[in-house]
């Protein structure tokens, strides 16, 4: 909040929303990508680029900051039949929108817009080549973003944005274009993998045994949701995946904070021992 007269007075405000992922590699850190966000728009092609398990993950990110998740299905127009991805899309919630669109031309403004509103935040989250930018910039109706075409032997994109960039919409809105991410780490994100997997949440609380894992237990409503059809097998050895992943990151993240804490302790203890001395 600034103060123009008093610039010293200005103040930080509160992030209203936060998605983060555990860095790539193997050292203990996370990394914020987006803040602020009211819509996450989950961008994924018609291709061999899409991947359920993929959006889940996303959408997942965005329950737990509390952002409304979109999933936006890109290039309809290069394949027959792209209901079958559209109905995999809506499969993943129930209380996800999913919009299918070719992302040239004036389909993202007119189907966007809904959620692009004046003083609204969104953003673009998908892999590299799935048309993040080219959605930016029919929603800035600019071609300042750049874009590039993917490879033509496994549908993957080329790493054209390389940086997070917010723009202005000529109505107001402000659009964020991202980078594609090719690993996407859960961490701190049970509650938001829980409101993605409600049906089985729904499901659990029915099982005899509170602490049911629903393998082998008896008497479990998932795998007798799974036995009658009702329940997809994948679906649930995808939430076991995603939760298992979840509790180690968060528990290695905890940890690293707990020590780097330590030692800061250790070392303004230190400090103020030479200043005694001093």
């Amino acid at each position: 909040m600034l103060d123009a007269t008093r610039p010293r007075s200005s103040r930080v405000l509160e992030r209203t929303s936060l998605i983060k992922r555990r860095a790539p590699g193997t050292d203990r850190q996370e990394q914020l990508i987006a803040a602020n966000i009211d819509t996450v728009f989950i961008v994924s092609s018609c291709n061999q680029d899409f991947k359920v398990a993929r959006l889940e993950r996303y959408a997942a990110l965005a329950f737990e900051a509390r952002m409304t998740p979109v999933i936006v299905v890109t290039k309809t127009d290069l394949v027959t039949e792209p209901q079958n991805y559209i109905e995999a899309a809506r499969a993943v919630s129930d209380m996800i929108d999913v919009v299918a669109l070719d992302a040239r031309g004036d389909a993202p403004r007119t189907k966007l817009l809904p959620w692009c509103k004046p003083g609204k935040t969104v953003a673009f989250l998908g892999s590299s080549g799935v048309g993040k930018s080219t959605l930016s910039n029919a929603l800035l109706e600019s071609q300042s973003i750049e874009t590039q075409t993917i490879r033509e032997d496994d549908a993957k994109g080329r790493h054209t944005t390389t940086r997070r960039e917010l723009h202005a919409m000529p109505n107001g809105c402000l659009v964020l274009d991202t980078p594609g991410m090719r690993e996407l780490q859960l961490t701190d994100a049970a509650e938001g993998i829980n409101d993605l997997f409600a049906d089985i949440q729904e499901l659990a609380v029915q099982c005899r045994f509170k602490n049911c894992q629903h393998v082998s237990e008896p008497e479990c409503a998932v795998l007798k949701a799974i036995d009658e059809g009702v329940l997809d097998g994948d679906r649930l050895r995808r939430w076991r995946k995603l939760m298992a992943e979840d509790a180690f990151n968060s528990a290695s993240l905890a940890e690293r904070r707990s020590r780097d804490k330590a030692f800061g302790k250790m070392v303004r203890g230190v400090k103020k021992l030479k200043d005694v001395r001093k």
